[in-house]
């Protein structure tokens, strides 16, 4: 699934002002409104471009602490059990099935260190989770991105 020098200056567009309208997007690519459209729900369907919402910081929110926390579980049920119990705790923002001495790899977020004890708690309280290992972020000097990769897409087809 690739995409092209168009896609690449299109996603960044949005990525960098998403209250653009497709209107504003196709003046400032230079390309016609249809082209912009087509393009944006040829993305869309495909799964390149997978939301529109705001990005909110937890820090804003009073959740000062991020950890990531990786867990053992009883794998009798497989990962979905738990991953689903797991979903239902707010502090916990993702969840990913890993490879190596643990199963599943979570990124969670408390107000301080002493609370960031108490989502750890309720984590090991999980049904099928057998034990927690948890490493405190001191800081985000590179946070989550995906234009580079968007950039380099093209360069890497040739186009």
């Amino acid at each position: 699934m690739t995409i092209d020098e168009l896609d690449a200056r299109l996603i960044t567009l949005l990525t960098n002002e998403p209250r653009l309208g497709v209107l504003e997007c196709s003046r400032r690519l230079g390309v016609a409104r249809g082209t912009v459209q087509a393009r944006l729900d040829r993305l869309i369907a495909r799964g390149v471009i997978s939301g529109f919402g705001p990005d909110v910081s937890p820090a804003a929110l009073g959740y000062d602490v991020t950890a990531f926390v990786s867990l053992e579980i009883r794998q009798v049920a497989g990962h979905d059990p738990v991953a689903d119990r797991l979903a239902r705790i707010p502090e916990v923002l993702e969840v990913h099935t890993i490879t190596g001495g643990s199963d599943l790899l979570c990124r969670v977020v408390a107000r301080t260190n002493s609370d960031l004890q108490r989502v750890i708690d309720v984590i090991v309280g999980v049904h099928g989770v057998l034990r927690t290992n948890s490493i405190i972020a001191l800081d985000t000097p590179v946070p989550y991105r995906v234009l580079p990769l968007v950039a380099d897409v093209p360069r890497r087809e040739g186009r």
